[in-house]
């Protein structure tokens, strides 16, 4: 396994993520020797659809692209759809892909992506149902479980989680793209 022991790496997410796409990612990255901090709307602590509650380490009014080696962003409806409209957390995202640095969208996570408006030229997969958002948006999607495009790494579903956390820790090793 690659060893991430001098990276950090943010999760952006808020009340209603999909609670094993959050945990699962962030134990894969922990289990390589990664930092991991929780950014959201707002501090306090934020819970997953199916009750699963994680401490904010800052918000994302507060956070700085820079302080991060990769992304990871995590699905969930309510989740994908309150970050998207969260003005700081697209500006980190944009940032974050411009300096063409590792992150990693499963399901429902991808969706900012198209208001950070960095996904032309790009292939990418997610939960189906945002597949014309993302072609919209300039991507071109593909139903597969796991795909890579120089550091943006996507997958469609918690069934894809295995795929996803060996590629996104292998994405985050590997840094700037």
């Amino acid at each position: 396994m690659a060893d991430l022991s001098n990276k950090t790496i943010a999760v952006i997410a808020t009340d209603g993520f999909e609670d094993s796409e959050l945990t699962s990612p962030v134990e894969a990255v922990k289990d390589a020797g990664a930092t991991v901090k929780v950014l959201s709307t707002k501090g306090g602590t934020i819970e997953g659809k199916n009750g699963t509650k994680v401490d904010v380490d800052t918000t994302t009014g507060l956070a700085k692209d820079s302080d991060f080696d990769g992304i990871i962003l995590p699905g969930g409806t309510t989740n994908a759809d309150t970050i998207r409209l969260d003005d700081d957390a697209v500006a980190i995202v944009k940032k974050h892909m411009e300096a063409d640095l590792p992150l990693g969208a499963i399901c429902h996570g991808a969706w900012i992506l198209t208001d950070a408006d960095v996904l032309r030229g790009r292939t990418i997969t997610s939960f189906p149902s945002l597949k014309t958002d993302l072609r919209n948006a300039g991507a071109t999607w593909v139903d597969e479980e796991v795909v890579t495009d120089q550091g943006l790494v996507s997958s469609r579903t918690p069934d894809d989680l295995p795929a996803f956390n060996s590629k996104i820790v292998e994405e985050f090793a590997e840094g700037q793209h």
